[in-house]
Protein backbone atom coordinates (compact mmCIF):
# COMPACT_ATOMS: atom_id res chain seq x y z
CA UNK A 1 0.00 0.00 0.00
CA UNK A 2 1.17 3.06 -0.82
CA UNK A 3 1.34 6.53 2.06
CA UNK A 4 -1.04 8.41 0.04
CA UNK A 5 -3.52 5.25 -0.14
CA UNK A 6 -3.18 4.71 3.67
CA UNK A 7 -4.00 8.47 4.25
CA UNK A 8 -7.02 8.32 1.96
CA UNK A 9 -8.27 5.22 3.45
CA UNK A 10 -7.96 6.58 7.19
CA UNK A 11 -8.58 10.40 6.30
CA UNK A 12 -11.98 10.58 7.97
CA UNK A 13 -10.29 8.62 11.32
CA UNK A 14 -7.83 11.48 11.20
CA UNK A 15 -9.98 14.02 10.81
CA UNK A 16 -12.20 12.64 13.54
CA UNK A 17 -9.32 11.97 15.76
CA UNK A 18 -8.17 15.69 15.58
CA UNK A 19 -12.00 16.84 16.10
CA UNK A 20 -11.78 15.06 19.74
CA UNK A 21 -8.73 17.02 20.19
CA UNK A 22 -10.48 20.47 19.32
CA UNK A 23 -13.48 20.07 21.66
CA UNK A 24 -11.51 19.87 24.59
CA UNK A 25 -10.81 23.49 25.41
CA UNK A 26 -7.30 23.86 26.33
CA UNK A 27 -6.65 27.56 27.37
CA UNK A 28 -3.83 27.63 29.34
CA UNK A 29 -3.68 30.97 30.44
CA UNK A 30 -7.06 30.66 32.04
CA UNK A 31 -7.22 28.47 35.40
CA UNK A 32 -10.72 27.68 35.03
CA UNK A 33 -9.53 25.25 31.97
CA UNK A 34 -7.01 23.21 34.63
CA UNK A 35 -9.73 20.38 34.36
CA UNK A 36 -9.39 20.56 30.14
CA UNK A 37 -5.82 20.69 30.31
CA UNK A 38 -5.73 17.78 31.57
CA UNK A 39 -8.69 15.95 29.61
CA UNK A 40 -6.46 16.97 26.35
CA UNK A 41 -3.47 15.43 27.76
CA UNK A 42 -5.23 12.42 28.69
CA UNK A 43 -7.37 12.04 25.13
CA UNK A 44 -3.21 12.62 23.25
CA UNK A 45 -2.40 9.36 25.46
CA UNK A 46 -5.15 7.64 23.97
CA UNK A 47 -4.13 9.06 19.99
CA UNK A 48 -0.82 7.75 21.11
CA UNK A 49 -1.47 4.34 21.35
CA UNK A 50 -3.39 3.57 18.97
CA UNK A 51 -1.19 5.61 16.27
CA UNK A 52 1.44 2.39 17.26
CA UNK A 53 3.44 3.96 20.68
CA UNK A 54 4.51 0.99 22.71
CA UNK A 55 4.11 3.59 25.92
CA UNK A 56 2.59 6.79 26.72
CA UNK A 57 1.92 8.56 29.24
CA UNK A 58 0.69 11.74 31.22
CA UNK A 59 3.25 13.04 33.07
CA UNK A 60 3.61 16.08 36.26
CA UNK A 61 5.61 19.29 35.63
CA UNK A 62 5.74 22.08 38.18
CA UNK A 63 2.73 23.57 35.82
CA UNK A 64 0.16 21.48 33.25
CA UNK A 65 0.70 18.17 32.83
CA UNK A 66 2.81 16.60 29.81
CA UNK A 67 2.60 14.34 27.46
CA UNK A 68 5.32 11.36 26.51
CA UNK A 69 5.22 8.82 24.31
CA UNK A 70 7.89 6.48 22.45
CA UNK A 71 8.29 3.92 19.98
CA UNK A 72 11.18 2.25 20.21
CA UNK A 73 12.44 0.25 16.93
CA UNK A 74 16.28 -0.41 18.50
CA UNK A 75 18.68 0.50 20.84
CA UNK A 76 21.09 0.87 17.90
CA UNK A 77 18.84 3.00 15.85
CA UNK A 78 18.54 6.71 15.62
CA UNK A 79 16.10 8.50 17.75
CA UNK A 80 13.58 11.44 16.79
CA UNK A 81 12.10 13.82 19.18
CA UNK A 82 8.98 14.95 18.16
CA UNK A 83 7.81 18.36 19.96
CA UNK A 84 4.25 19.79 20.11
CA UNK A 85 1.61 21.51 22.55
CA UNK A 86 -2.08 20.82 23.36
CA UNK A 87 -2.54 24.26 24.81
CA UNK A 88 -4.30 26.95 22.47
CA UNK A 89 -4.99 30.64 22.62
CA UNK A 90 -8.50 32.13 24.42
CA UNK A 91 -11.06 32.26 21.84
CA UNK A 92 -11.98 36.00 22.56
CA UNK A 93 -13.75 37.84 21.03
CA UNK A 94 -16.14 34.93 20.41
CA UNK A 95 -18.71 37.41 18.48
CA UNK A 96 -15.89 37.40 15.71
CA UNK A 97 -16.32 33.88 15.16
CA UNK A 98 -18.62 32.60 12.47
CA UNK A 99 -18.88 29.37 13.94
CA UNK A 100 -18.24 28.07 17.77
CA UNK A 101 -14.55 28.34 18.36
CA UNK A 102 -14.53 24.28 20.32
CA UNK A 103 -17.06 22.93 17.64
CA UNK A 104 -14.97 21.99 14.97
CA UNK A 105 -16.51 22.41 11.34
CA UNK A 106 -15.29 21.86 7.74
CA UNK A 107 -16.26 24.06 5.33
CA UNK A 108 -14.96 25.83 1.99
CA UNK A 109 -12.23 22.88 2.21
CA UNK A 110 -10.76 24.35 5.56
CA UNK A 111 -11.13 22.81 9.23
CA UNK A 112 -12.19 25.70 11.23
CA UNK A 113 -11.34 26.05 15.29
CA UNK A 114 -9.12 27.03 18.12
CA UNK A 115 -6.20 24.85 17.35
CA UNK A 116 -7.11 23.80 13.80
CA UNK A 117 -3.80 24.78 13.18
CA UNK A 118 -2.24 25.91 16.13
CA UNK A 119 -0.93 23.65 17.06
CA UNK A 120 -3.14 20.65 17.66
CA UNK A 121 -3.51 20.06 13.72
CA UNK A 122 -0.16 20.45 13.19
CA UNK A 123 0.89 18.00 16.19
CA UNK A 124 -1.82 15.57 14.69
CA UNK A 125 0.72 15.39 10.70
CA UNK A 126 3.26 14.20 12.74
CA UNK A 127 1.42 11.59 14.97
CA UNK A 128 -0.10 10.37 11.79
CA UNK A 129 2.96 10.86 9.94
CA UNK A 130 4.20 8.68 12.19
CA UNK A 131 1.55 6.08 12.23
CA UNK A 132 1.29 6.08 8.72
CA UNK A 133 5.22 5.40 8.30
CA UNK A 134 4.75 2.70 11.43
CA UNK A 135 2.09 0.59 9.39
CA UNK A 136 3.70 0.86 6.03
CA UNK A 137 6.98 -0.52 7.47
CA UNK A 138 8.93 2.56 6.61
CA UNK A 139 10.27 3.52 9.99
CA UNK A 140 13.79 2.94 10.84
CA UNK A 141 14.46 5.05 13.80
CA UNK A 142 13.27 5.22 17.07
CA UNK A 143 10.26 8.19 18.01
CA UNK A 144 9.71 9.76 21.15
CA UNK A 145 7.20 12.11 21.59
CA UNK A 146 6.67 15.24 23.90
CA UNK A 147 3.59 17.19 23.90
CA UNK A 148 3.15 19.72 26.62
CA UNK A 149 0.29 22.51 28.10
CA UNK A 150 1.94 25.70 28.09
CA UNK A 151 3.34 26.74 25.25
CA UNK A 152 1.14 30.38 24.34
CA UNK A 153 2.00 31.49 28.07
CA UNK A 154 5.49 30.65 27.51
CA UNK A 155 6.38 27.61 28.38
CA UNK A 156 7.79 28.43 31.67
CA UNK A 157 8.35 25.18 33.03
CA UNK A 158 9.34 22.92 30.28
CA UNK A 159 13.01 23.57 30.56
CA UNK A 160 12.94 22.30 34.00
CA UNK A 161 10.83 19.40 32.76
CA UNK A 162 13.24 18.56 30.28
CA UNK A 163 16.45 18.64 32.10
CA UNK A 164 14.81 16.85 34.55
CA UNK A 165 13.76 13.64 32.42
CA UNK A 166 17.24 14.55 30.35
CA UNK A 167 17.96 10.83 30.25
CA UNK A 168 14.00 9.52 29.03
CA UNK A 169 14.14 12.36 25.99
CA UNK A 170 17.23 11.85 24.95
CA UNK A 171 17.21 12.02 20.98
CA UNK A 172 19.27 12.70 17.56
CA UNK A 173 17.34 15.10 16.45
CA UNK A 174 13.91 17.47 17.50
CA UNK A 175 11.11 17.34 14.63
CA UNK A 176 8.46 20.68 15.34
CA UNK A 177 5.58 21.87 13.55
CA UNK A 178 4.33 24.65 14.63
CA UNK A 179 5.73 26.68 12.12
CA UNK A 180 4.44 28.29 8.39
CA UNK A 181 5.16 28.23 4.97
CA UNK A 182 5.50 31.41 2.59
CA UNK A 183 2.40 31.16 0.26
CA UNK A 184 -0.19 27.81 -0.18
CA UNK A 185 2.33 27.62 -3.58
CA UNK A 186 5.08 28.14 -1.96
CA UNK A 187 6.45 25.42 0.29
CA UNK A 188 9.42 26.40 2.70
CA UNK A 189 10.90 24.76 5.94
CA UNK A 190 12.09 27.30 8.68
CA UNK A 191 15.49 27.16 8.82
CA UNK A 192 16.00 30.09 11.21
CA UNK A 193 14.31 32.10 14.41
CA UNK A 194 15.06 35.16 16.19
CA UNK A 195 15.15 35.85 19.80
CA UNK A 196 13.79 38.11 21.86
CA UNK A 197 13.81 40.38 24.89
CA UNK A 198 11.21 42.17 26.04
CA UNK A 199 10.84 44.73 29.46
CA UNK A 200 8.70 47.22 30.69
CA UNK A 201 10.41 50.46 31.65
CA UNK A 202 8.56 52.85 35.01
CA UNK A 203 9.78 56.49 34.74
CA UNK A 204 8.31 58.30 37.98
CA UNK A 205 8.73 62.06 38.44
CA UNK A 206 6.70 64.03 41.07
CA UNK A 207 5.55 62.03 43.57
CA UNK A 208 1.39 62.93 42.55
CA UNK A 209 -0.24 63.71 39.60
CA UNK A 210 0.18 67.67 39.32
CA UNK A 211 -1.88 70.51 37.82
CA UNK A 212 -0.08 71.16 34.43
CA UNK A 213 -0.68 74.87 34.81
CA UNK A 214 0.77 75.58 38.41
CA UNK A 215 3.84 72.95 37.76
CA UNK A 216 3.98 72.70 34.09
CA UNK A 217 7.28 74.12 32.76
CA UNK A 218 9.03 74.05 36.19
CA UNK A 219 8.96 70.02 36.59
CA UNK A 220 10.31 67.36 34.89
CA UNK A 221 7.65 65.56 32.50
CA UNK A 222 8.03 61.77 32.59
CA UNK A 223 6.15 61.34 29.66
CA UNK A 224 8.16 63.85 27.66
CA UNK A 225 11.31 61.87 29.17
CA UNK A 226 10.16 58.78 28.14
CA UNK A 227 9.30 59.76 24.70
CA UNK A 228 13.09 61.42 24.16
CA UNK A 229 15.00 58.32 25.72
CA UNK A 230 12.54 55.70 23.66
CA UNK A 231 13.49 57.86 20.25
CA UNK A 232 17.40 57.42 21.05
CA UNK A 233 17.06 53.87 20.72
CA UNK A 234 16.98 53.65 16.81
CA UNK A 235 18.74 55.98 14.65
CA UNK A 236 17.51 57.97 11.42
CA UNK A 237 19.06 54.72 8.97
CA UNK A 238 17.00 51.96 11.55
CA UNK A 239 20.02 50.55 13.17
CA UNK A 240 20.03 50.27 17.16
CA UNK A 241 22.58 52.73 18.87
CA UNK A 242 22.51 50.89 21.87
CA UNK A 243 26.41 50.76 22.24
CA UNK A 244 27.54 46.96 22.38
CA UNK A 245 24.00 45.90 21.13
CA UNK A 246 25.73 44.54 17.29
CA UNK A 247 28.91 42.95 19.07
CA UNK A 248 27.48 39.32 18.67
CA UNK A 249 25.47 40.15 15.05
CA UNK A 250 26.93 37.98 12.37
CA UNK A 251 26.83 39.67 8.68
CA UNK A 252 24.49 37.45 6.41
CA UNK A 253 26.88 35.81 3.69
CA UNK A 254 26.14 36.67 0.03
CA UNK A 255 24.85 33.04 -0.23
CA UNK A 256 21.95 33.61 2.18
CA UNK A 257 20.97 36.68 0.85
CA UNK A 258 20.95 35.29 -2.65
CA UNK A 259 18.80 32.32 -1.20
CA UNK A 260 16.36 34.98 0.51
CA UNK A 261 16.35 37.23 -2.58
CA UNK A 262 14.72 33.24 -4.39
CA UNK A 263 11.82 33.82 -2.08
CA UNK A 264 8.42 35.71 -3.97
CA UNK A 265 8.15 39.05 -2.42
CA UNK A 266 5.39 41.72 -3.59
CA UNK A 267 5.92 44.82 -1.32
CA UNK A 268 3.29 46.79 -3.06
CA UNK A 269 0.70 43.61 -1.91
CA UNK A 270 2.72 43.41 1.16
CA UNK A 271 1.89 46.87 2.54
CA UNK A 272 -1.72 46.74 1.03
CA UNK A 273 -2.24 44.32 2.99
CA UNK A 274 -1.65 46.06 6.59
CA UNK A 275 -2.83 49.40 4.90
CA UNK A 276 0.60 51.30 4.66
CA UNK A 277 2.18 53.84 2.05
CA UNK A 278 5.71 53.21 2.60
CA UNK A 279 7.73 50.25 4.48
CA UNK A 280 10.39 51.37 7.30
CA UNK A 281 13.82 49.51 8.48
CA UNK A 282 17.49 49.26 8.94
CA UNK A 283 19.04 51.05 5.75
CA UNK A 284 20.97 48.65 3.85
CA UNK A 285 18.68 45.70 3.87
CA UNK A 286 15.97 44.08 1.93
CA UNK A 287 12.10 43.66 3.92
CA UNK A 288 12.29 39.75 4.30
CA UNK A 289 16.41 40.31 5.30
CA UNK A 290 15.41 42.86 8.10
CA UNK A 291 12.30 40.79 9.32
CA UNK A 292 14.11 37.25 9.27
CA UNK A 293 17.76 37.64 9.70
CA UNK A 294 18.17 41.10 11.20
CA UNK A 295 17.54 42.70 14.99
CA UNK A 296 15.01 44.55 15.76
CA UNK A 297 13.40 47.25 18.51
CA UNK A 298 9.78 48.43 18.80
CA UNK A 299 7.65 50.24 21.21
CA UNK A 300 4.86 47.33 22.10
CA UNK A 301 2.96 49.64 24.58
CA UNK A 302 3.33 53.55 25.93
CA UNK A 303 1.11 55.05 28.72
CA UNK A 304 0.76 57.71 30.76
CA UNK A 305 -1.45 60.32 32.70
CA UNK A 306 -4.99 60.55 31.49
CA UNK A 307 -6.41 58.91 28.73
CA UNK A 308 -10.28 59.30 29.11
CA UNK A 309 -12.89 61.02 27.77
CA UNK A 310 -12.50 64.83 27.48
CA UNK A 311 -9.65 67.08 28.63
CA UNK A 312 -7.80 66.75 32.18
CA UNK A 313 -4.73 69.19 32.36
CA UNK A 314 -2.39 67.31 34.65
CA UNK A 315 1.35 66.76 34.44
CA UNK A 316 1.79 62.79 35.43
CA UNK A 317 3.40 61.29 37.90
CA UNK A 318 4.53 58.50 35.84
CA UNK A 319 4.84 56.99 32.31
CA UNK A 320 5.38 53.31 31.05
CA UNK A 321 6.32 51.34 28.00
CA UNK A 322 6.49 48.02 27.01
CA UNK A 323 9.35 47.36 24.58
CA UNK A 324 11.30 44.34 22.87
CA UNK A 325 13.87 43.17 20.51
CA UNK A 326 14.18 41.02 18.14
CA UNK A 327 17.30 39.19 18.21
CA UNK A 328 19.46 37.21 16.02
CA UNK A 329 20.84 33.80 16.60
CA UNK A 330 24.53 34.55 18.91
CA UNK A 331 23.05 37.42 20.18
CA UNK A 332 22.22 36.66 24.18
CA UNK A 333 19.30 37.74 25.35
CA UNK A 334 20.21 38.17 28.62
CA UNK A 335 23.22 40.22 28.06
CA UNK A 336 21.44 42.47 26.02
CA UNK A 337 18.30 43.26 28.78
CA UNK A 338 21.05 44.22 30.38
CA UNK A 339 22.84 46.51 27.62
CA UNK A 340 19.50 48.26 27.21
CA UNK A 341 19.35 48.90 31.53
CA UNK A 342 22.37 50.29 31.17
CA UNK A 343 22.09 52.65 28.69
CA UNK A 344 18.72 54.21 29.58
CA UNK A 345 19.92 54.60 33.03
CA UNK A 346 22.96 56.46 31.52
CA UNK A 347 20.37 58.43 29.75
CA UNK A 348 17.67 59.20 31.88
CA UNK A 349 17.91 62.62 33.66
CA UNK A 350 18.23 63.02 37.86
CA UNK A 351 14.75 64.64 37.66
CA UNK A 352 12.84 61.22 37.10
CA UNK A 353 13.84 57.83 38.51
CA UNK A 354 13.71 54.46 36.20
CA UNK A 355 12.95 51.34 36.66
CA UNK A 356 13.74 49.02 33.90
CA UNK A 357 12.21 45.48 34.16
CA UNK A 358 13.11 42.03 31.97
CA UNK A 359 9.69 39.84 31.46
CA UNK A 360 10.70 37.40 28.84
CA UNK A 361 13.55 36.38 26.33
CA UNK A 362 14.67 33.43 24.91
CA UNK A 363 17.51 32.83 22.07
CA UNK A 364 17.36 32.19 18.42
CA UNK A 365 18.07 29.64 16.35
CA UNK A 366 19.79 28.48 12.98
CA UNK A 367 19.38 25.30 11.22
CA UNK A 368 22.12 24.11 8.79
CA UNK A 369 20.78 23.22 5.40
CA UNK A 370 23.24 20.71 4.98
CA UNK A 371 21.88 18.34 8.15
CA UNK A 372 21.07 14.96 6.48
CA UNK A 373 18.10 15.21 8.49
CA UNK A 374 17.28 18.83 6.88
CA UNK A 375 18.12 17.00 3.77
CA UNK A 376 15.31 14.02 4.04
CA UNK A 377 12.48 16.55 5.16
CA UNK A 378 13.33 19.13 2.18
CA UNK A 379 12.87 15.64 -0.28
CA UNK A 380 10.07 14.76 1.83
CA UNK A 381 8.17 17.44 1.74
CA UNK A 382 9.14 18.31 -2.05
CA UNK A 383 7.14 15.10 -3.11
CA UNK A 384 4.40 15.61 -0.87
CA UNK A 385 3.51 19.31 -2.16
CA UNK A 386 4.73 18.65 -5.68
CA UNK A 387 7.59 21.12 -5.58
CA UNK A 388 10.97 21.42 -3.60
CA UNK A 389 10.55 23.77 -0.46
CA UNK A 390 12.03 26.96 0.35
CA UNK A 391 14.73 27.25 2.96
CA UNK A 392 13.34 30.78 4.99
CA UNK A 393 14.39 32.63 8.38
CA UNK A 394 11.36 33.59 10.12
CA UNK A 395 11.15 36.62 12.31
CA UNK A 396 9.27 35.69 15.18
CA UNK A 397 10.26 33.63 17.94
CA UNK A 398 9.76 29.99 19.61
CA UNK A 399 12.55 29.96 22.54
CA UNK A 400 12.11 26.55 23.58
CA UNK A 401 13.75 25.23 20.28
CA UNK A 402 17.09 27.22 21.49
CA UNK A 403 16.16 25.84 24.72
CA UNK A 404 15.94 21.85 23.32
CA UNK A 405 19.62 22.71 21.82
CA UNK A 406 21.30 23.58 24.16
CA UNK A 407 20.08 21.00 26.72
CA UNK A 408 20.43 18.00 24.64
CA UNK A 409 22.47 19.64 22.06
CA UNK A 410 21.03 18.72 19.08
CA UNK A 411 19.41 20.42 16.04
CA UNK A 412 15.37 20.97 15.63
CA UNK A 413 14.01 20.53 11.96
CA UNK A 414 11.12 23.36 11.68
CA UNK A 415 8.84 21.38 9.72
CA UNK A 416 5.30 23.68 9.62
CA UNK A 417 2.35 23.52 7.60
CA UNK A 418 0.82 26.75 8.57
CA UNK A 419 0.05 29.79 6.28
CA UNK A 420 -0.36 33.12 7.04
CA UNK A 421 -4.63 33.11 6.32
CA UNK A 422 -4.82 30.72 9.23
CA UNK A 423 -5.37 32.98 11.35
CA UNK A 424 -3.82 31.56 14.11
CA UNK A 425 -4.52 33.37 17.91
CA UNK A 426 -6.99 35.23 16.18
CA UNK A 427 -10.81 34.32 15.74
CA UNK A 428 -11.55 32.03 12.98
CA UNK A 429 -8.58 30.25 12.70
CA UNK A 430 -8.58 27.48 10.09
CA UNK A 431 -6.37 25.23 8.53
CA UNK A 432 -6.90 24.13 5.06
CA UNK A 433 -7.48 19.84 4.70
CA UNK A 434 -5.18 19.36 1.79
CA UNK A 435 -2.45 21.15 3.97
CA UNK A 436 -3.11 18.59 6.80
CA UNK A 437 -2.92 15.41 4.85
CA UNK A 438 -0.27 16.67 3.25
CA UNK A 439 1.82 17.34 6.43
CA UNK A 440 0.62 13.73 7.01
CA UNK A 441 2.38 12.69 4.01
CA UNK A 442 5.32 14.65 4.36
CA UNK A 443 6.03 13.42 7.61
CA UNK A 444 5.75 9.76 6.62
CA UNK A 445 7.93 10.48 4.08
CA UNK A 446 10.50 11.90 5.87
CA UNK A 447 10.88 8.74 7.95
CA UNK A 448 10.96 6.64 4.99
CA UNK A 449 14.07 9.05 3.98
CA UNK A 450 15.50 9.07 7.59
CA UNK A 451 18.51 8.24 8.89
Amino acid sequence: MSIRTYIQSNKERFLEELFSLIRIPSVSAKQEHKGDMQLCAERWVEILLTSGADRACVMKSEGNPVVYAEKILSPQAPTVLVYGHYDVMPPEPLELWTSKPFEPVVRNGRIWARGADDDKGQTMTQVKGFETALRLGLLHCNVKFIIEGEEETGSPNLEDFCRKHRDLLKADLILVSDTSMVSPDIPSLTTGLRGLAYWEIELTGPNRDLHSGHFGGAVANPALILCRLLANIVDANGRIIIPGFYDDVQDLSLAERNMIAQIPFDEAVYKAAINVDELAGEAGYTTLERNGCRPSFDICGLWSGYTGEGAKTVLPSKAFAKVSCRLVPHQQHKKIEKLLADYLTRLAPASVKLKVTPLHGGQGYVCPIDLPAYKAAEKAMGIAFGIPPLAVRRGGSIPIIATFEEIFGIKTILMGFGLEQNAIHSPNESFPLDFFYKGIETVARFYREYP
